[in-house]
C-alpha cells in the first residue's frame, strides 16, 4: 500500500514539471503539433498549385528547384527542398550560397515558394537580404 501512495505522491509532485516541458517543447517545436502537420499539408497543396507540374516533379525527384535569375542571364538559383543554403550557380559552378529565413517557423516547402517568389518578385532586394556564404 505504501508503494502505491508513494508512486501517487511522486507522480503529483512531477505533474506540474511534465506540464511545464510539454508545454515548452510544444511552444518551441510547433512541427510536433496537429496544427503543423496540417500546415504542411496546405503548404504541399500551394507548391503544387503554383508551381508548373514540370517544376514540381523536378522538386520531388532532385531535393531542390532551379529558379533562372531575371536579372543575370546565367544565373540560376538552387533552392533546397527542406533547410538549407540557396545555391547560386553560374555558369554550372557555385559561386555564392545564400541564407535567408523565416523569422517564424513556416513549413520546409513553404519556403521554396518564399525563396522563388522573392527572387522572381525582386531580386535585388532578396541578395540585399540574404546572408552571402561561400560555396
Amino acid at each position: 500500500m505504501s508503494t502505491i501512495m508513494d508512486a501517487i505522491v511522486l507522480f503529483l509532485v512531477l505533474l506540474p514539471a511534465l506540464l511545464l516541458v510539454a508545454l515548452i517543447v510544444h511552444s518551441t517545436m510547433p512541427w510536433l503539433s496537429k496544427s503543423w502537420r496540417e500546415a504542411e499539408e496546405r503548404a504541399e497543396e500551394l507548391v503544387r498549385y503554383l508551381l508548373t507540374e514540370e517544376d514540381y516533379e523536378k522538386l520531388k525527384r532532385n531535393g531542390y528547384l532551379d529558379v533562372p535569375s531575371p536579372n543575370y542571364p546565367q544565373r540560376v538559383y538552387r533552392i533546397p527542398a527542406g533547410v538549407g543554403t540557396v545555391a547560386v550557380i553560374e555558369g554550372g559552378q557555385c559561386i555564392a550560397r545564400l541564407c535567408a529565413y523565416s523569422t517564424q517557423p513556416i513549413p520546409e516547402r513553404e519556403s521554396v515558394l518564399v525563396h522563388k517568389l522573392m527572387i522572381e518578385g525582386n531580386e535585388y532586394d532578396y541578395l540585399r537580404t540574404a546572408n552571402h556564404l561561400p560555396c
